[in-house]
């Protein structure tokens, strides 16, 4: 058992915080590490906004339906997908990527997700506690007004670190054999039935929830997951990401 697989086990999402703050030089320290993460053929097409200012987390707590720990966390990070670098030697060579297509918005987001994963162990590490804020996506272009994101560049997710002030019950994850397939997708471990795992999942983190005080369902997670995509998510968000040079066509 190593260091790193002991806090992957025992991770949980901190969304409350205590007041002490985080050294600017342990913030710099983290993201320096996390730029070691793997990115496809070297092209490193990701920038990280540190935001401190109290009006600019009000404005992103409206965008992320009003999530407290967003404007309360000693530490916002803001994982960007961002091609200008890569745009700038372009343009010096007479060529553009402003005609972009579907996969260097998958390979920049890519990108910039291992970077935020890799930041947020790093700050595990050290005792730092976070949470992953997608709701930025709520509204991408509000969210690249806010952070004054110009085009080719958009807010892949944020992150809130700091100093944790509570301690919440690990959430159930899905049965190991749910999850890793042999050879071909569909083959699982013991020839398990897909409908079967699913529904010892719903009963488990319904006990979870109920446990917690949390009001839920017998089918927790089924039910959870019918609600969250029908109608479907974000469904401006192609409409948005192209506004800021990203065309996933």
């Amino acid at each position: 058992m190593s260091e790193t697989i002991e806090l992957l086990n025992k991770r949980v999402s901190i969304r409350k915080y205590k007041g002490d703050p985080v050294p600017e030089d342990l913030v710099a320290q983290i993201l320096r590490a996390a730029f070691r993460a793997p990115t496809s053929s070297n092209i490193q097409s990701y920038s990280v906004i540190v935001v401190d200012d109290p009006d600019t987390r009000e404005q992103l707590k409206v965008v992320t339906a009003g999530q407290q720990h967003v404007v309360e966390a000693p530490v916002f990070l803001a994982f960007c997908a961002d091609l200008t670098r890569i745009e700038h030697v372009m343009a010096q060579r007479g060529h553009t990527i402003r005609d972009n297509n579907m996969e260097i918005g998958l390979v920049s987001s890519i990108d910039a997700s291992l970077v935020g994963m890799a930041a947020y162990m790093a700050a595990e590490s050290v005792g730092l506690k976070g949470v992953m804020i997608g709701a930025v996506r709520n509204d991408a272009a509000a969210t690249a007004r806010i952070l004054g994101l110009p085009d080719q560049v958009y807010c892949v997710f944020g992150l809130c670190l700091g100093w944790a002030d509570e301690a919440p019950p690990q959430k159930p994850r899905m049965d190991y054999s749910t999850m890793v397939h042999y050879e071909r997708h569909g083959t699982l471990r013991d020839n398990r039935d897909l409908g079967q795992t699913l529904d010892a999942y719903d009963a488990d983190l319904a006990r979870h929830y109920t446990d917690t005080g949390r009001v839920t369902t017998s089918d927790s997670w089924s039910h959870d997951m019918d609600k969250k995509f029908d109608p479907q998510l974000r469904d401006n968000l192609r409409r948005e990401l192209k506004s800021q040079g990203f065309d996933f066509r």
